[in-house]
């Protein structure tokens, strides 16, 4: 089952006349629409200021279209991203995040940096398909602590995914899909770019948005 990928983020998102193009995605057969009580928004990026503002952004824009979204930054301690996560410990955040109402994660990275080798083999490896958040998350917060930069980049590879944590339910992947991000200058005009996209696109999908 061929699964694409769309995740966003940011981590560097930095566009004034940027584009952002949709290049594949891939939606459960099993899923004709999903409609979240409350979804978390997560930005998997080593820059705290451009993970807050895409977060902010994209929870304000579901949040317009009727969608309960909910910043990582504002529900995760200060330290979870500072320390490594344990498979254990992701187990732990799901249980906590289902308690609080949660049934939905919306998981959002930038994968790799055109011109940037150590990124190419990221990149080479993004077919790899993930079926939860757990070990989505597990795989790659090391973009959290790594040491490169984007910014001489002309093009970001960025992938957004959405996985169900229904209570009772199989924590399952419901969509995927991949972006990529040209010319980057500006932040703020790149992250509601690529926002407004995303948004269309799960709304296309009858996901979230409704």
């Amino acid at each position: 089952m061929k699964k694409s990928i769309i995740i966003l983020l940011i981590s560097t998102l930095l566009i004034s006349c940027s584009s952002s193009k949709l290049l594949e995605q891939w939606k459960d057969p099993n899923t004709i629409d999903f409609e979240s009580n409350k979804v978390l928004v997560i930005g998997i990026t080593k820059n705290e200021e451009t993970r807050r503002q895409f977060e902010s952004s994209l929870s304000s824009e579901l949040e317009k279209r009727g969608v309960v979204a909910i910043k990582s930054v504002d529900f995760f301690e200060k330290n979870f991203t500072s320390t490594k996560q344990t498979e254990e410990d992701l187990n732990t955040v799901e249980n906590n995040l289902i308690e609080a109402g949660f049934d939905a994660i919306l998981l959002s990275k930038v994968i790799s940096s055109e011109d940037k080798i150590t990124f190419i083999r990221v990149y080479n490896n993004m077919n790899h398909d993930f079926n939860n958040f757990k070990e989505d998350y597990y795989q790659n917060q090391e973009i959290f602590y790594h040491n490169e930069q984007y910014e001489k980049s002309k093009i970001y590879h960025t992938e957004t995914a959405l996985y169900c944590i229904c209570k009772g339910k199989e924590r399952e992947l419901l969509w995927k899909a991949s972006i990529d991000i040209t010319n980057p200058y500006k932040a703020e005009r790149t992250i509601q770019s690529y926002v407004k996209l995303l948004a269309q696109e799960l709304r296309k999908q009858q996901l979230l948005i409704l």
